[in-house]
């Protein structure tokens, strides 16, 4: 193992991606809070859900376990903690690039999307095309955390990640 062997424990979750979002890690995502190797050996991971129902969790706790225990790590705790809530300012910028190339639109900087209460339009740049002439279809898209846009411009439709 490295050195520093909680830097360990970061290299092997930067290898374990999202199940519903395969081109973005559990790191990239921001889910991971913190990662400890105990002196014991067993290691620790704090995660916290991109939402409380979130079903790709226990997937997602799962494969950090198996990651872990194919690197040698024989105990291995997740805890899963609900405060403070996640929010997509927790995104790695290199995960809105990778979001962005895979097709989906990241999302806006700000986590709160108060647009709604005053009705306004949110302007979702297409991932495709860059074109901003887009409309959503849905409020619900492939997955909760997103919803479901069409490029006025290509025509190609395309999942947004909802700011939380």
């Amino acid at each position: 193992m490295a050195d520093d062997p909680n830097k360990a424990l970061w290299n092997i979750l930067e290898t374990v991606t999202d199940p519903e979002i395969p081109v973005l890690t559990v790191v990239d995502l921001g889910i991971v809070r913190n990662a400890v190797v105990h002196e014991d050996g067993s290691a620790e991971i704090v995660i916290t859900p991109t939402y409380s129902g979130c079903p790709a969790m226990n997937t997602i706790e799962v494969n950090i376990r198996a990651a872990l225990q194919d690197h040698g790590y024989n105990q291995v705790k997740v805890t899963t903690v609900l405060s403070p809530a996640w929010t997509t300012d927790w995104l790695l910028d290199s995960a809105r690039e990778k979001l962005r190339e895979y097709g989906i639109a990241p999302p806006e900087a700000q986590s709160m999307d108060k647009m709604a209460l005053f009705q306004e339009v949110r302007e979702v740049p297409c991932p495709r095309c860059g074109s901003k002439h887009t409309q959503m279809i849905s409020q619900f898209g492939s997955t909760a955390c997103k919803s479901m846009y069409r490029c006025k411009d290509c025509l190609e439709p395309f999942d947004y990640f909802k700011c939380h």
